[in-house]
């Protein structure tokens, strides 16, 4: 049996399976971590209240019942004031004001490399509050602007990028070609300021695009 006792205990809370999956897979091979995962809100509070709570916890924003930053403050108070972030695939300065004038331990983009949310996750541990520096720097003005402006083909893509598909299986079910296809998810990423197709699926779904 492993001591999880001078381990860093980590609730993520994420209805997306792939990132879950990813993040505590990760999270799982550092030594001095111990991860806890759920998929909404009523999820994370319960497995709060049943484990007397966690040392960081994190949270997706717009997973089912946490409306907004209502979630993070009930889950703040719940933890007994210990770490609670939140995590999303579309970070905004919106979000991180809102989040931290709640009481947030930070905001951390799902498109971080794992080994930085592993630092960020012990950071915000020792009390710190974690922030994005490219965030800090971004001009507020500075907005999504391509979002919605996806062409009716670009959509039909997104959705299959979403069911998981791969370029070939689009290509065959819409009847074009695999380098069309790849044309268009060049384009998706682009507007969405995506950095790769997972990233694109994360930030359309954050934007209630699927």
């Amino acid at each position: 049996m492993n001591d999880t006792s001078n381990k860093i205990r980590v609730l993520i809370a994420d209805d997306h399976g792939m990132i879950l999956d990813v993040l505590s897979m990760f999270l799982a091979t550092q030594p001095d971590m111990d991860v806890t995962t759920t998929t909404d809100l009523d999820g994370a509070l319960s497995a709060i209240t049943e484990n007397g709570g966690y040392d960081v916890v994190l949270l997706d924003y717009n997973m089912p019942g946490m409306n907004g930053t209502q979630g993070l403050t009930r889950a703040i108070k719940m933890n007994k004031n210990r770490p609670v972030a939140i995590l999303t695939g579309t970070p905004t300065r919106r979000i991180l004001d809102e989040s931290l004038a709640k009481g947030a331990a930070g905001l951390v983009p799902k498109t971080m490399p794992a080994k930085s949310l592993a630092i960020a996750i012990r950071f915000m541990h020792v009390g710190e509050t974690y922030v994005p520096l490219d965030l800090m720097r971004e001009d507020s003005t500075d907005s999504g602007d391509g979002v919605g402006k996806l062409s009716a083909r670009e959509k039909t893509v997104l959705e299959c990028l979403g069911e998981g598909k791969q370029n070939k299986e689009i290509a065959n079910s819409l009847q074009l070609s695999e380098a069309t296809i790849k044309m268009h998810v060049k384009s998706i990423c682009k507007k969405l300021s995506a950095n790769n197709r997972t990233h694109a699926v994360i930030t359309a779904r954050d934007q209630g695009l699927l």
